[in-house]
């Protein structure tokens, strides 16, 4: 038995760069996105055409429509509205918006926008390194405010940065490429600072320019559990949690870092500058919701530093900051759940654990803005995409969304990732997510025909029932 409201937002998710394509028509710019797509470009699918969104958003809408969805949770691509991140308005780029967004509302269909979602315009690095240089958060302000402008009379509920807590962490997506592990660091911690004076600018602007506009940050929400029952281990979980997620959170509420993350960027010496008047503004900042992202749970173990591994430095294995972390803790397989065919431990009551979490901890409505299965779907010889394994996934966590409500949850809606098919940043179209299968493979576009999965029809029925037959 399931007890959604009756204005529930039911939905589902999606990103520019991952699902647009059309990279360069009508205008817009590269963004970080891309040009890490087209470096990948020999091994998978790049995001030149993606699920070719751009030229079939009409057609996708209407699907959207036939299943139901109430809400389409989508980023807009910065670099198309201003393809040099800080210069000219591309109109091309708002007009495409506007008409997806028209359509959109003729469909019955609640747009929610993301503003950023890892695919920063390619000219800011070139001109800033991007994040580094506090003049990307007043260029990603007026972006904002061009955005407020152009769409807010019909788009009321806003996230400014995707996943700035995991995007922080992924080399990459930040431009970050040196070697030197404590300068690395040292960007990071400026690079995210600036994040966030840039997401506390957008939220002021949203309730200066948009009539009933509703701000928030999406997050990589996190639930770690500890290895054993040893106080350090509990400890380490703890630490995992808040370097991951709550301290993004707190600083987004509170306004200025809490104690614990303090404590780190001083003993990692990696304070970043903060001006006269930054504080004023980030403690301004008044967020209306929170829209969280949810795909597993972790596990840690308590890590100890060094002489050769001091307090707060991490491990580097490739391109990504891994979760080992000397002093606070170290990354663990948790023995007690299944997982993915790509390593995703499958948890849904960790999400009723985070969802509980964040609702007793900041009194704030809840949405949740990705939560999915990414696996290798096939299409059969009859056409049809058999993903039993994605309803069962996604059955067990719209059940731990009504456990969670009669927990005391308020709960505004659930946006799965992904609507359809769509680029993944490293496994291109071998991984799958979608309830629309795209016809397509990462070296062959074939027809791009728009295929509804089993889990199509089952999530059609979930939102013709309110969530009552699942």
């Amino acid at each position: 038995m399931t007890n959604f409201p009756e204005n529930f937002l039911w939905g589902a998710s999606s990103s520019a760069f991952q699902i647009e394509g059309g990279w360069d028509e009508d205008g817009k710019g590269m963004t970080v996105a891309d040009y890490n797509s087209f470096k990948r470009s020999d091994k998978q699918a790049d995001s030149k055409v993606a699920s070719d969104f751009y030229h079939h958003w009409k057609e996708d809408i209407d699907l959207m429509k036939e299943m139901g969805m109430k809400a389409y949770r989508f980023s807009l691509s910065w670099a198309r509205i201003i393809p040099d991140g800080d210069g000219e308005v591309n109109q091309k780029g708002i007009d495409f918006y506007n008409n997806v967004i028209n359509y959109l509302l003729k469909q019955g269909i609640q747009p929610l926008v993301t503003l950023y979602h890892f695919d920063l315009p390619y000219a800011l690095v070139e001109k800033y390194n991007g994040w580094e240089c506090r003049d990307c958060a007043f260029a990603f302000e007026r972006y904002a405010r061009v955005c407020y402008k152009a769409f807010g009379d019909r788009v009321k509920y806003w996230q400014m940065i995707n996943e700035q807590n995991l995007m922080i962490r992924v080399n990459n997506r930040m431009n970050i490429y040196t070697e030197d592990e404590w300068e690395a660091d040292r960007m990071r911690a400026q690079m995210d600072y600036h994040m966030f004076l840039g997401h506390a600018l957008a939220v002021n602007a949203c309730h200066e320019l948009v009539e009933g506009g509703k701000a928030a940050p999406a997050v990589s929400s996190t639930c770690t559990y500890p290895l054993t029952n040893k106080p350090e281990d509990v400890w380490a979980a703890k630490m995992n949690d808040w370097f991951k997620t709550n301290y993004c959170l707190e600083m987004h509420i509170n306004g200025e870092y809490p104690g614990y993350y303090m404590r780190y960027l001083k003993e990692r010496n990696i304070v970043p500058k903060m001006e006269e008047g930054d504080a004023a503004i980030l403690k301004s900042a008044k967020i209306d919701y929170i829209a969280l992202n949810y795909y597993r749970t972790l596990c840690a173990s308590y890590l100890p530093a060094d002489e050769e591994h001091p307090v707060g430095s991490r491990v580097f294995r490739g391109n990504e900051v891994d979760f080992d972390q000397y002093g606070y803790c170290r990354d663990e397989k948790n023995e007690n759940l299944k997982a993915s065919e790509y390593g995703a431990q499958i948890d849904p009551m960790g999400l009723r654990i985070v969802l509980n979490e964040y609702y007793r901890r900041y009194h704030l409505p809840l949405i949740i803005t990705e939560n999915g299965l990414g696996m290798a779907d096939e299409l059969t010889e009859d056409g049809r995409v058999h993903d039993d394994y994605r309803i069962d996934y996604l059955r067990g966590h719209i059940q731990a969304i009504s456990d969670a409500i009669d927990d005391g949850v308020e709960m505004m809606g659930y946006c799965p990732w992904s609507v359809m098919d769509l680029l993944s940043s490293h496994q291109g179209f071998r991984k799958r997510y979608g309830f629309i299968y795209i016809n397509r493979d990462d070296f062959n576009l074939k027809d791009l025909g728009r295929i509804k999965k089993d889990s199509f029809y089952w999530y059609q029925n979930v939102i013709k029932t309110n969530g009552e037959n699942l």
